[in-house]
């Protein structure tokens, strides 16, 4: 990481309330090993220091927003992708036991060793979908925290991952600015499945100024058996949402 990247990461970063002077070092090999693997791999669009540094890493950790996720909470990362919101948040709330789940091998392989190479032992990278993993025993209610960065619409994400958490969970859906439409529908999928949106927290991404709103929903009751519905049907024909 040059000086400029570094000094783009602190400042981004105490717009956030958020020291990361401890794990620097860290995030320095992150972009590292994120730039080289995507040579091999084409993990990401973003490529240059400062995307990578404002909308990876910076973007991740708006996750914290709110301090849903402080605490030793074991943590699911739906469609994690290259690994995003999870390797930072795992840098920077090593607290967190954090599961990426990504359904594409290369990148959850990538994940994993990126993960070793920085001693993050508390993140255990996981091939697979949601719909799967919310039908099985060893997934279905086992979370205590949901992640997911610009993923699905919010009836999807809702569908996908409330079957996942545990009753009095929190599902923390990252996105860019959202309709009425789109909010509304995500409002009654979230009922179907077992929760609610407890909270919508419209801001701006630090130095870039992009509009983002993390959506916060709450697991209030057992999600009912038929949900998550199989493979691709939750994207296809989403609940309370016409399909784009």
């Amino acid at each position: 990481m040059t000086p400029e990247g570094l000094a783009l990461l602190r400042r981004a970063a105490a717009e956030l309330s958020l020291d990361l002077s401890a794990q620097e070092g860290q995030f320095a090999r992150l972009l590292e090993l994120l730039q080289a693997g995507n040579q091999r791999l084409n993990l990401t669009a973003l490529k240059t220091e400062e995307d990578i540094i404002l909308k990876h890493f910076i973007d991740s950790l708006t996750t914290l927003r709110g301090g849903h996720l402080n605490g030793e909470w074991r943590t699911l990362d739906l469609g994690t992708g290259a690994g995003f919101p999870a390797l930072p948040l795992a840098l920077a709330q090593p607290k967190l036991s954090l599961v990426p789940l990504d359904s594409i091998r290369k990148k959850i392989d990538f994940v994993r060793e990126t993960a070793q190479a920085l001693g993050l032992s508390q993140v255990t990278p996981l091939v697979g979908r949601a719909e799967t993993l919310g039908q099985s025993e060893e997934h279905r209610g086992q979370y205590d925290r949901v992640v997911a960065r610009a993923v699905a619409a919010l009836p999807v994400l809702a569908e996908l991952a409330l079957p996942l958490l545990r009753v009095g969970g929190l599902f923390g859906a990252q996105k860019g600015p959202i309709s009425d439409e789109e909010l509304n529908a995500g409002r009654r999928a979230a009922g179907e499945v077992g929760g609610r949106v407890v909270e919508v927290d419209e801001f701006n991404l630090p130095i870039s100024g992009d509009a983002r709103t993390l959506i916060v929903l709450e697991k209030q009751r057992p999600t009912p058996a038929k949900y998550p519905r199989r493979e691709g049907v939750p994207t296809h024909q989403p609940l309370f949402w016409k399909a784009k």
